[in-house]
């Protein structure tokens, strides 16, 4: 199944702005619902960097940390200045990292003491680990990032089975051809995007053929024969399928 997931990306380049990205201005401009959408498709993110830095498995509902982390989270939100070049992941996980470890710097007396605290500092500030240390976060990352992977792809194989897909046929629809997958992914990515498209396709389980023909500029026939591997796709680019994602984007 991984060689699937790994043909999604083919050689073609990913979307300029990812949809998650494009709700980071309407979301510093106000906009509540594209808040509350950052803040729950990152979620993940946060519970994977809260694990790495306190050095044990943390739930939502049960960890003060994952409180703390979404904090950050919305900080960064609203700190996130895409001019500098870094991805907003990359710019989360530093201050997710850096809170709960000013976090834990003031709950010393609690008796816990994470990973993150056993780090020193270099002349500038930078956090320092020993090789054993960083060793022990890493296998912990891997373990963790491995078990997160696969209960993500029991959630997709209940979610491809709502549109009659079964997760066993993936390597069989996966178009063969490096032209066919590209025009498969451009179709994918006008549902997953287009917000009209995406309703029709989850509430009626279907593709608007009729629409698309028009838009990707390949014939109804072809579309019906992707049918499966376009609404494949388009449902790792809607939803909630974090590890999934960086498949489709290479």
């Amino acid at each position: 199944m991984l060689g699937f997931l790994l043909n999604l990306s083919g050689n073609s380049d990913p979307p300029a702005q990812s949809h998650v990205e494009k709700l980071l201005e309407p979301a510093r401009n106000g906009d509540k619902q594209a808040r509350e959408d950052l803040l729950r498709q990152y979620t993940p993110l946060v519970l994977r960097v809260g694990s790495q830095v306190s050095g044990r498995y943390l739930q939502i509902g049960r960890d003060e940390e994952v409180s703390v982390g979404l904090l950050a989270l919305n900080e960064a939100i609203d700190r996130f200045d895409p001019v500098r070049g870094a991805s907003f992941i990359s710019f989360a996980e530093m201050v997710i990292k850096r809170r709960l470890i000013d976090y834990y710097r003031r709950h010393k007396g609690r008796g816990e003491i994470p990973l993150s605290e056993l780090e020193t500092e270099d002349e500038e500030g930078n956090l320092l680990q020993s090789v054993e240390q960083r060793t022990a976060i890493e296998r912990y990352t891997q373990e963790q990032e491995s078990d997160d992977r696969k209960h993500e792809i029991l959630r997709y194989t209940k979610r491809l089975a709502d549109f009659g897909i079964r997760f066993s046929e993936l390597v069989e629809i996966c178009p063969k051809h490096e032209d066919a997958r590209e025009r498969a992914l451009e179709a994918a990515r006008l549902v997953a995007f287009n917000p009209p498209f995406a309703q029709h396709m989850q509430s009626k389980r279907e593709l608007p053929l009729k629409q698309l023909e028009e838009r990707v500029g390949v014939s109804r026939k072809t579309l019906e024969r992707q049918r499966k591997y376009i609404i494949a796709v388009a449902l790792i680019m809607l939803e909630d399928f974090y590890h999934l994602k960086h498949y489709i984007a290479g």
